[in-house]
């Protein structure tokens, strides 16, 4: 039986894709969050600067992107950024591919540590990435603010 979706890294052509499906997966926190994510002002051009700063991996079907998930790689981790999933197709288990190509990606880079960031407002998904073993690093405050908008966690691998 095949696969129903495919984990593949991003190429610069999939930009227009990958903006469009961070569009879709963050619009409902639109309203929601503050500061506003900055997911919905997305352009190719940014996508294609984040692709060049590290990279990304998308999930896909019959050429179709539901999914996707930037890294960086930093001095003494990777940073796991933006994972993303269409709302027609969370609950497939795209998102812990998408989580373990990353994790994959920093073994191949010799990293022992992923970090990524959360809002302290999204608590339900501070605590799926805590089932995932990612723990509490450090507090982070977006500029403008005075007190913490977000929390780093961090995995050893």
């Amino acid at each position: 039986m095949p696969e129903p979706f495919r984990i593949r890294e991003a190429a610069p052509t999939d930009a227009e894709r990958i903006t469009q499906v961070l569009r879709d997966a963050f619009e409902e926190y639109r309203g929601r969050l503050d500061p506003p994510s900055s997911a919905h002002d997305k352009t190719e051009a940014v996508v294609r600067r984040e692709l060049s700063d590290g990279g990304a991996f998308v999930a896909e079907a019959d050429g179709i992107l539901f999914g996707c998930v930037f890294f960086h790689p930093k001095v003494d981790h990777l940073y796991l950024d933006r994972l993303a999933v269409l709302p027609s197709h969370r609950g497939q288990g795209m998102s812990l591919r998408l989580m373990d190509a990353v994790e994959s990606r920093a073994r191949a880079l010799g990293q022992t540590r992923v970090r990524l960031s959360v809002r302290l407002a999204l608590t339900s998904h501070n605590a799926w990435y805590a089932r995932q073993g990612y723990v509490f690093h450090s507090h982070g405050t977006h500029a403008g603010y005075a007190s913490p908008t977000f929390l780093v966690l961090e995995k050893t691998l």
